[in-house]
């Protein structure tokens, strides 16, 4: 695991580094300037990498190079140019620096890997130092005397600090010079060379009477404390590379207490339906996974930007398709042109156009995809699976029934009909998981475990989220009636269409929606959405050879759909 940091000022540069890193197991801190990076540098010992793109502000990432290269310290420290335009003489400047390597985007991940291995293969913090055993041995030292003997030098590099800055006030030279002498050869005893090199160079700036410039370079004492301390300490990690959960570890905990213990301790609901309500209502939109939304916006944004592969993202994601729908539905409220509702999500991209779809792309809320991995069986490929066959069966079983005006409708019907479950993981993420676990372990229907924390349903939130924003109202029937397709009042067949169509997938184990999957499939003709069709579908319907049919689709959805994911999880 290393500590990166990024320079530079693109959040989507970020976001998708981010990425990467996250699937190598490593940690990333980001600014957005040359002069931030410096400064980060100074306060932050343990940097393994440095990323930086070249034209960043604070004078550009060559002069960021070229402070490193100037400092004791920093200099070893490994630098990679990772930028979008390259040209030869800043590869040529960049060379001369001796940077570790300079790449040119779009970020590829063996590269990214490569680079890291490369910069921790031989760490620049313990080349400051010399080697523990053989130092020890050729000394006569026992470790714990090496690292008692360490502890001491930082603690004379702080003592000393200010005592320097009183005799260069005065340029009592010899004074100086008799100080760093004298912790010079305690770092040297101690085999911190690096130390030493750093007191030399101080050293040297008294003879030349470079007053001023000594006394802002004294902070490399602070940062030689630092630089011991990490080394007599090679696993503590620091504030500013923690994760986000990391970070958050103790009001996570809290949370988690808050919501796992609630059964036990007779707190249920443990939040209220107006709570959830105000959440879904401060919700600007709905909420896309963040690496689904991170490809959109990639897509959205390119130059130019390419209409046919935004339509395939929308029409296989259920964020993203129902915000589309959300935008081109207020776009066409507004011209108030009396046209009817768009229900298809490729019609709402071309609808919006390449500039909207910028800005929609810009604009989206996330959920993070780990948010999702809730236990081995849950996770968000299970789950995009999971609405993904609903939509396929959907559509497929409006084809063998003849119901060829509902096809493109089931489809979308089938993708958004499960919204509430997004909606949960972005305005209550502990509460996600809390009733996700509960129903596994006490094994109960999710819908029972989702009733005794919330007080609701997901589909309750979906529908509540829908109609504020004018999701198409066939859909927002689908979400509140697929438990019961026969009290349905509206779009009844639409519904039993979509409800059988999720029996399948879960019968199939085709993905995860987060019920367990179906062991004893109820016969179809025994079933609520059979008592709805039956009077709907021709007297010539072969209810067996639909039923093979439908097996056999999901069987194909479920090799096709799996390739999709494990195609996405590498690119």
């Amino acid at each position: 695991m290393a500590n990166i940091l990024l320079v530079d000022p693109n959040e989507l540069a970020r976001l998708t580094l981010r990425g990467i890193l996250e699937r190598g197991r490593h940690r990333l801190a980001v600014v957005a300037t040359a002069d931030e990076a410096w400064a980060f540098v100074q306060r932050v010992v343990k940097v393994d990498v440095v990323f930086s793109e070249l034209k960043v502000g604070g004078g550009g990432g060559l002069s960021l190079v070229q402070r490193l290269k100037q400092d004791s310290f920093r200099k070893l420290l490994p630098f990679v140019f990772y930028t979008e335009h390259g040209d030869r003489d800043a590869v040529k400047k960049a060379l001369e620096l001796r940077v570790q390597n300079f790449l040119i985007k779009p970020y590829q991940d063996e590269l990214i890997y490569t680079e890291i291995a490369k910069a921790t293969a031989n760490p620049w913090r313990p080349r400051h130092f010399e080697e523990e055993k053989s130092f020890c041995k050729l000394m006569g030292f026992e470790p714990k005397d090496l690292h008692r003997m360490l502890e001491d030098l930082r603690a004379a590099l702080l003592a000393q600090r200010a005592p320097l800055e009183q005799s260069a006030e005065l340029k009592a030279d010899k004074a100086v010079r008799a100080q760093l002498t004298a912790l010079s050869e305690q770092a040297e005893a101690a085999g911190a060379w690096g130390v030493v090199e750093a007191l030399t160079n101080l050293g040297e700036l008294v003879v030349a009477g470079q007053w001023s410039e000594f006394v802002e370079r004294l902070e490399m004492l602070t940062f030689a404390d630092q630089l011991i301390f990490r080394h007599l300490n090679p696993t503590l990690e620091v504030e500013e590379f923690l994760t986000t959960e990391e970070a958050d570890a103790s009001q996570n905990a809290a949370n988690r207490t808050l919501w796992f213990n609630a059964p036990a301790e007779g707190r249920c609901p443990v939040v209220t339906i107006p709570q959830l309500h105000n959440a879904l209502d401060a919700l600007t939109g709905c909420p896309v996974v963040d690496s689904a939304a991170a490809s959109f916006q990639m897509s959205a944004t390119g130059e130019p930007a390419c209409i046919s592969p935004l339509m395939d993202k929308v029409d296989k994601d259920p964020g993203l398709a129902a915000q589309m729908l959300i935008a081109a539905n207020h776009l066409r409220r507004q011209a108030d042109d009396g046209s009817e509702p768009i229900d298809d999500p490729r019609l709402a991209v071309g609808r919006l156009g390449e500039l909207r779809l910028v800005s929609q792309a810009r604009a989206l809320q996330t959920v993070p995809e780990r948010q999702f991995q809730v236990s081995p069986q849950f996770n968000w490929p299970k789950f995009w699976t999971y609405q993904n066959g609903v939509a396929r069966l959907a559509r497929n079983t409006c084809r063998y029934m003849e119901f060829h005006d509902l096809e493109a409708v089931a489809y979308t019907a089938g993708l958004l009909h499960d919204l509430g479950k997004l909606l949960l993981a972005r305005i209550q993420p502990v509460g996600f998981h809390a009733v996700l676990e509960y129903a596994r372990l006490e094994k109960v229907p999710l819908r029972e475990a989702e009733r005794k924390f919330l007080g609701c349903t997901t589909a309750d939130l979906a529908v509540h989220f829908a109609e504020k924003h004018h999701l198409p109202r066939r859909f927002v029937n689908v979400m509140r009636w697929i438990d019961q397709p026969e009290q349905a009042t509206e779009d009844i067949e639409l519904v039993a269409v979509v409800s059988l169509a999720r029996d399948f997938c879960r019968h199939n184990h085709l993905g995860h929606g987060g019920d367990a999957p179906l062991e004893h499939f109820e016969a179809i003709e025994e079933s609520a959405e059979w008592r709805v069709l039956r009077e709907r579908v021709f007297p010539a319907f072969n209810l067996r050879k639909f039923e093979l049919q439908a097996h056999a689709d999901c069987h194909d959805a479920k090799l096709s759909l799996f390739g999709r994911v494990r195609q996405s999880a590498v690119a």
